[in-house]
């Protein structure tokens, strides 16, 4: 029986070295030197060095001035990427139709005079619960709000969506979208 119990576990102990120690450490290492700013949560930091956020995890922004992101489905802590997950709410859920309408009729408050139809993505959470994108039909909704907030031309606004907007992955993949915390520190920049 030893002479089974022996080859056993010097095989469990080298694997267990080469798959829970060498291969992370090898994989780490590569990701270190050839991606270093994914491999580090791609991070957007400040003048001061200090971190603002991510540019792979949504935030939630509420004050009107500002554009807000899309919604999460993330449990009570928006954006907690320890609960990513979708809300798996089918179209005809009373719970999900409830979600729905009062996320647009908080759009509706914060924007009174806006006529124009509320984009999807604005009043529905993404796959994931994290997107850090709106569309750029949910920048332009916004744009009205955070110019008259802000007191800031539309004309600026459109021109820093654009400047912040991010084309198809590969020029094929997804759809143009706008990164949300990059375009409000954009706009904190400007002072206003």
């Amino acid at each position: 029986m030893l002479n089974y119990l022996r080859p056993a576990a010097i095989l469990l102990l080298l694997l267990s070295l080469l798959t829970g120690v060498a291969y992370p450490a090898l994989v780490t290492a590569l990701a270190q030197w050839w991606f270093p700013q994914q491999a580090n949560g791609s991070l957007i930091t400040g003048k001061q060095g200090e971190v603002q956020g991510s540019a792979l995890i949504g935030q939630t922004f509420t004050e009107p001035r500002y554009f807000w992101s899309r919604p999460s489905a993330t449990g009570p802590y928006g954006y907690n990427a320890a609960a990513s997950s979708g809300s798996n709410l089918g179209p005809t859920n009373p719970a999900l139709i409830e979600a729905v309408a009062a996320r647009v009729q908080a759009l509706h408050d914060a924007d009174p005079t806006n006529q124009a139809p509320v984009p999807v993505d604005l009043v529905t959470a993404s796959g994931s619960g994290l997107d850090p994108h709106i569309s750029l039909a949910a920048a332009e909704y916004q744009i009205k709000r955070v110019a008259r907030l802000r007191h800031i031309s539309e004309s600026i606004l459109r021109a820093l969506v654009a400047a912040n907007s991010e084309d198809r992955q590969w020029l094929v993949f997804g759809e143009p979208r706008v990164n949300v915390l990059q375009l409000n520190l954009a706009l904190d920049a400007l002072g206003n």
